[in-house]
């Protein structure tokens, strides 16, 4: 997979930003759409506190990687994929994590079976298409497009 490819479009739809802020589910992130966890220095750390460029660009590399395991965690075959697929899946649960991604069981049997069109219609029709839209149009006009 392309992960020099994947890192730019998910900065391009998170941004980076090197203090904390709160997401838009008011929960504090830092960097480029990392979650803060208990684990992280900088749980409890107040908004507006600041990272270094590195420390973002550790956080985002970690994250990219656990969405890349959690992708082979939901797609078997995910190493054979249709690399346009596996960005669009990959920029999905990276945006969404994986609980909520894996709860897209159509679209995920869609993508399974290769129905790429009937995956992006569902898409269409999720909460989460409604909630990021134009991320989501984004996303859902590159599967069809694997459709064609």
């Amino acid at each position: 997979m392309n992960l020099e490819q994947l890192q730019r479009e998910i900065e391009f739809e998170e941004g980076v930003i090197l203090e904390v802020y709160l997401d838009h589910l008011k929960l504090p992130t830092v960097g480029c759409g990392h979650l803060i966890l208990k684990s992280d220095p900088e749980y409890g750390c107040e908004v507006g506190t600041t990272i270094t460029q590195d420390r973002s660009d550790e956080l985002f590399k970690k994250d990219i990687q656990v969405t890349i395991d959690d992708c082979k965690k939901i797609y078997p075959d995910w190493d054979d994929m249709d690399e346009q697929v596996k960005l669009v899946c990959a920029n999905m649960c990276f945006q969404l994590g994986y609980p909520r991604y894996s709860k897209f069981k159509k679209t995920i049997q869609h993508i399974k079976d290769k129905n790429y069109s009937e995956a992006a219609e569902e898409m269409q029709r999720s909460r989460w298409y409604t909630q990021t839209q134009n991320r989501a149009n984004r996303l859902i006009e590159r599967m069809k497009n694997v459709a064609t």
